[in-house]
């Protein structure tokens, strides 16, 4: 099929937004929609549409009578902020997690042993560990930091390969995921007894958080968003904080803030972030927090409280 839907200018937009029923100013809506898209918005205010009778799960064009702009503007601005408390966290998690990779690694296996794929990164197939180290390469020849300036005037010469604890800093947060997976076993678990859980647990969060960084990164919806990687919960027998008496699930987005939170309890003990996170749902009462997969009564749960 052809698409031919013609671009619309910002007046015919609001206009065709308030004949399909949305309340609103139509000069504020019009501002709103200068900075704001149209496609950006609609991901906002699908959930006010009507649903067809005729076909289940799907929605028609018009708005559910009531529907006001000033609700779908709330959700939107509410999401901006909570992306912004959510990379907030996943920067100090991410740093935490690259200084344990480097320092574990190198301490079991020497300040170059991660570009050794035979016994140092035994879970990581060679064509993969090539792409790793060329990746790195990349960043090598391309940085401006000055740990690199100085390890290629002084030691350039001599080594192909940084030390583990450079190179780890100037790969992508993907590579770094890569070379905690390639990790030996002893390694990757030392590491995520630092995070207090198993290693299979912080393997699946820090590929939870992997995606979550990039929806943020571009701007994405993520309030109501079903996580397409989730993390996995621990388990009640050792973990029974996760599980009782509010149980955490890991499919939506409360249980990745659950791992955040834990994770900043480790990382930045210091931080008020989740004091932040419990100020902005006060700002924001109108939310639905049960579309995040938040459970009633979840300020109980000892991972909150």
């Amino acid at each position: 099929m052809k698409y031919e839907k013609p671009p619309l200018t910002l007046e015919q937009q609001a206009d065709q937004l308030i004949g399909r029923g949305m309340e609103a100013d139509r000069d504020i809506l019009i501002e709103r929609l200068r900075v704001v898209s149209y496609y950006r918005l609609s991901g906002y205010w699908y959930p006010f549409r009507e649903p067809d009778p005729s076909n289940r799960g799907s929605k028609l064009d018009r708005f559910v009578e009531g529907t006001s702009f000033d609700s779908v503007w709330d959700r939107y601005v509410f999401d901006r902020h909570l992306r912004l408390l959510v990379m907030d966290a996943i920067e100090r998690i991410e740093v935490a997690t690259r200084t344990a990779i480097a320092y574990h690694h190198s301490h079991a296996h020497g300040p170059f042993g991660y570009a050794d794929d035979r016994s140092t990164m035994p879970r990581m197939k060679s064509d993969r560990h090539r792409k790793l180290l060329d990746s790195i390469q990349t960043e090598r020849n391309r940085s401006r930091e000055l740990f690199i300036e100085h390890f290629e005037t002084k030691y350039g010469d001599s080594h192909g390969d940084l030390p583990a604890w450079m190179a780890i800093e100037i790969m992508s947060f993907g590579g770094m995921l890569t070379m905690y997976r390639g990790c030996p076993a002893e390694v990757q678990k030392a590491i995520a007894d630092q995070f207090r859980v198993p290693d299979v647990i912080f393997d699946s969060w820090l590929g939870a958080i992997h995606v979550t960084r990039n929806i943020c990164a571009h701007h994405g919806r993520l309030w109501n968003r079903v996580l397409g990687v989730k993390p996995k919960i621990p388990r009640a027998k050792k973990f029974p904080d996760w599980h009782e008496p509010v149980s955490v699930t890991g499919d939506r987005v409360f249980g990745l803030l659950t791992v955040c939170k834990h994770c900043m309890n480790i990382a930045a003990p210091q931080s008020s972030w989740a004091e932040s996170l419990r100020i902005l749902l006060e700002k924001h009462p109108a939310i639905p927090t049960s579309k995040m997969g938040y459970p009633a009564g979840w300020q109980e749960s000892p991972m909150w409280n």
